[in-house]
């Protein structure tokens, strides 16, 4: 069953019962491009509502929308905000026309619920316009850019709480490891003992600056140009509209949003959408480098570093019988790879902008939303499915460190580095141990040799004798 509607282009036929309408449904028929929708992304849905209720409100203070329809269109869009109709929201995030398509999407669903509401029809649009009652004062080129930073915002918000929760993990972990010596290790070759404690706990501490880095960052997202309309100049909207709406905005959302100075500027601008990316990036950067780690400590278990074993989580080959392979630091390595990939894609989208409007919005909106999403269920997945359930070798650990020429490192300050130096050749050579070979040499006394080489004696900065 369907209605008729009709637009520029002529009429369409829309389904019945479908809260969307002409615009909306053109997108669906012309953009089969990601196969990923708007509903996919509901707090994208919440921000477009948000901007409608906060337009609505500022136009009914400003004297043209009568009460009436204003209460409507709230009401609509606090139901919109709730969750009730994200179904409605069908179409693909990659479309052209810098996203007139999803403002359009959430006029349409917002008009004819309110329509509903107020005893209509859908359809019905004389009574209520998803043009000139929904988007009044406003254009795609306002609207829009202000859903996606009201959406990136509480993103943010609820990405750093995934993040809290991984560091913790880590945290919990480092204090678990810290008695178990270990070797480090730079460039892959020994280098001076450590504890496994304190190799997570600088995995929780790397990945704690990001918590500051990311909301610093997402800040910038509280600027808005509503009340631009279409370029900056603000026609049509009234006077006072934009300071108006972005106080309404910052009522309805709880966030500290201001209207920026320069509406011109900040129509065309998509730096803050770059320079948030980039944290993304930095951030998915750095768990890749500790998945890296993971799967390296873990490799084995008899022909690799085997120092922590990974929770098994299926069964690691379909010929190799036995094999258990490191399957969620894998999967969180990939997401990061995606997460980079996204990042040029902002950044190629907003080195496109031209003039005095940027139409790449829609894959850049893509981009950032699907790194935010992607990185929270990863941290989840990396958190709860493997470094909850790490367990350490302890005495392999302790063993290499004890078998280790590294620890030659150590008496640097107390035979100089030619010294040391011949040593851990002769080690290397002979496979014999640095503390044997030191007291064949009678360079230091077996009480001098066992108090410098106490592996415990060389974990944290001493002074010299």
């Amino acid at each position: 069953m369907y209605r008729i509607e009709n637009d520029l282009l002529g009429d369409l036929q829309v389904p019945e019962n479908a809260y969307y309408g002409v615009q909306t449904q053109r997108a669906i028929e012309n953009f089969h491009i990601s196969g990923v929708k708007l509903y996919q992304f509901p707090e994208f849905i919440k921000g477009l509502a948000y901007v409608k209720w906060a337009a609505a409100e500022t136009n009914f203070q400003l004297g043209i929308l009568d009460e009436k329809l204003k209460n409507a269109i709230v009401d609509a869009a606090k139901e919109v905000i709730a969750g009730k109709f994200n179904q409605e929201f069908p179409i693909d995030m990659i479309q052209g026309g810098a996203g007139t398509s999803t403002n359009m999407n959430i006029n349409e669903v917002l008009a004819n619920r309110a329509l509903e509401l107020m005893g209509y029809k859908k359809g019905e649009y004389q009574y209520c316009s998803p043009n000139d009652h929904v988007n009044l004062s406003q254009s795609t080129n306002d609207a829009y850019p202000t859903s996606i930073r009201i959406a990136s915002v509480n993103s943010n918000i609820t990405l750093i709480v995934h993040l809290k929760e991984l560091i913790a993990s880590f945290r919990k972990k480092g204090e678990e490891f810290k008695h178990v010596l270990k070797m480090g290790r730079t460039q892959l070759q020994d280098a001076v003992p450590m504890t496994l404690g304190q190799e997570f706990e600088a995995f929780a501490a790397t990945l704690e600056e990001e918590v500051d880095r990311l909301t610093q960052n997402c800040n910038l997202m509280l600027e808005t140009n509503m009340g631009a309309t279409a370029i900056g100049t603000g026609i049509n909207a009234a006077p006072g509209y934009a300071k108006l709406c972005a106080e309404n905005l910052a009522k309805v959302t709880g966030l500290a949003i201001f209207s920026a100075p320069n509406l011109i500027e900040a129509t065309p601008d998509t730096g803050a959408y770059v320079i948030y990316s980039s944290a993304l990036k930095r951030m998915a950067i750095k768990i890749s480098k500790i998945c890296n780690d993971l799967r390296l400590l873990s490799s084995g278990p008899r022909c690799g570093f085997n120092e922590i074993n990974l929770p098994p989580m299926q069964p690691g080959s379909s010929i190799m019988p036995g094999k258990v392979n490191p399957v969620i630091p894998e999967v969180m390595n990939q997401v990061c790879f995606r997460v980079i990939g996204n990042d040029l894609t902002v950044t190629m989208a907003a080195e496109a902008g031209q003039l005095q409007l940027n139409v790449m919005e829609p894959v850049l909106t893509y981009a950032i939303m699907e790194s935010m999403q992607l990185l929270s269920n990863g941290m989840d997945t990396l958190r709860e499915k493997c470094i909850d359930g790490i367990t350490a070798n302890e005495e392999h650990c302790r063993d290499m460190v004890l078998h280790s020429i590294g620890i030659v490192t150590a008496l640097n300050p107390h035979i100089g580095y030619k010294n040391s130096t011949k040593i851990a050749k002769e080690a290397l050579e002979t496979g014999k141990s640095v503390y044997n070979l030191v007291l064949e040499h009678n360079i230091l006394s077996k009480e001098q040799l066992d108090d410098i080489l106490n592996p415990e004696n060389m974990l944290a900065p001493k002074a010299f004798k």
